[in-house]
């Protein structure tokens, strides 16, 4: 893991440990790469529960609850079954914030319509889900290292605009 996400993981850890929350993790395309990521700092059990590793679409209709008709639809590379994602791993492992990744990270499997390299990265509770999506192919082991920081960052600045003091407003 580089310097920049072991900064990112510590960050996530300090809100997560201060404001007494947990996290779970939905992956498919990364494989548990970020829970890795998460658990990197000492003290993890705190907050971390666990995740999914939901790589095929058995396993996101089953545990996660993925709606069939929308893995059908949209395949399961797609912003709706990253959400689907994030709300069934709070559910399924009872936490209040997941993060969740699907995509193709290569070298094959890609189309026209949705090519290598693509890859929806969501987090957020069961009520707010934030997404991105990462479209550029660099080979494998690249895109997966590319989705996992992306993926981090992109739930510590969640964690940091959710945990942000509220102007008290008296009228």
């Amino acid at each position: 893991m580089d310097f920049e996400s072991k900064i990112t993981s510590r960050d996530i850890s300090e809100i997560l440990w201060e404001t007494e929350k947990t996290v779970s993790t939905a992956e498919s395309c990364t494989g548990g790469r970020i829970a890795e990521a998460i658990i990197a700092v000492p003290g993890a059990s705190k907050y971390f529960k666990g995740g999914i590793i939901s790589y095929v679409n058995e396993i996101k209709e089953r545990l996660l609850g993925v709606d069939h008709q929308l893995l059908e639809e949209k395949t399961a590379v797609c912003e709706e079954v990253a959400i689907a994602m994030v709300k069934g791993a709070c559910k399924a492992l009872q936490t209040d914030y997941a993060i969740a990744a699907t995509g193709l990270a290569g070298p094959t499997g890609g189309t026209k319509e949705i090519p290598v390299g693509t890859i929806w990265l969501a987090c957020g509770t069961p009520d707010r889900v934030v997404t991105m999506k990462v479209e550029e192919d660099h080979g494998r082991d690249i895109n997966l290292a590319i989705a996992t920081n992306h993926a981090m960052e992109l739930f510590l600045n969640f964690l940091k605009e959710e945990n942000e003091p509220r102007p008290v407003y008296e009228g």
